[in-house]
């Protein structure tokens, strides 16, 4: 995340312990005791950045352009966040709920009607949904994830899926991180792609016809034969077709997986 000017007793520790208190109410920021009536809430505050990073990416985000959109001066928004980090930490919260909210029912055992598989299809769903409509959200970086109410929820609806199964609690992680890390890959690959032709002033038409001869001229030498075997439609997928062919392949291996373990026992 990009942080405001520092002191020293503004450490990364502190910030994180900021962004804790807010994710999980644990402050008086959502409506301040002291000052003027309030005319804002925390909830409104992260909705609007939220509508602001959708709208113009995560470089235009600021507290100005937040309070702006708000129609609010600047200095109101630090009565209800300290700063830029811990407003995208709520930011990414807020959007990271449950694939979905009304159907919270726990893990059954498995019993061979595959629901573990159609909880995982509808997590993978929600996720390249999550990562295509919040574009933003492919720029943060989550190596070690600021987690609140909303986040955490999402992932015990994602584990349900593997309650009961024979996996240990590292084995249920593996899973889920390596699925997320699928449709996450898949989702910055089809947003860069998006956002190529306008960040270059190339359009795809040019941008491909311009290398065509190069590649055909290529391919005509026999230097790669397999490439030139290909159909002619085969990168003319759709993009989240082909996320949803690379998740059945990964769940046929999970399911492969569970077959030999029921064999084994």
């Amino acid at each position: 995340m990009t942080s405001e000017p520092t002191t020293d007793r503004d450490t990364g520790l502190a910030r994180l312990v900021r962004s804790l208190d807010l994710l999980w109410g644990r402050t008086t920021r959502d409506r301040p005791a002291r000052g003027p009536k309030p005319g804002l809430t925390l909830a409104e505050i992260v909705a609007a950045a939220i509508g602001l990073a959708d709208h113009e990416g995560l470089a235009a985000l600021s507290m100005r352009r937040v309070a702006a959109e708000l129609g609010v001066g600047t200095m109101s928004l630090y009565r209800y966040v300290p700063g830029k980090d811990e407003l995208l930490a709520l930011m990414v919260d807020q959007v990271q709920g449950p694939a979905d909210a009304s159907d919270q029912r726990p893990g059954t055992p498995r019993d061979g009607t595959g629901w573990w598989r159609e909880r995982l299809e509808l997590v993978a769903e929600s996720s390249w949904k999550l990562y295509t409509d919040h574009t933003w959200l492919i720029q943060v970086d989550q190596a070690r994830p600021v987690l609140g109410p909303h986040s955490m929820a999402g992932l015990d609806f994602a584990l349900a899926a593997l309650e009961g199964l024979p996996l240990s609690g590292q084995e249920k992680m593996g899973v889920l991180v390596g699925l997320d890390n699928l449709v996450l890959g898949a989702a910055r690959s089809h947003v860069l792609y998006q956002q190529a032709a306008q960040h270059s002033g190339v359009s795809d038409e040019e941008f491909w016809r311009t290398q065509e001869p190069y590649m055909v001229r290529f391919m005509e030498e026999g230097r790669c034969p397999r490439l030139a075997a290909l159909p002619e439609d085969s990168f003319s997928a759709d993009p989240a077709d082909a996320m949803r062919f690379a998740v059945r392949a990964l769940l046929d291996g999970f399911q492969q997986l569970l077959d030999q373990r029921d064999a084994d026992a």
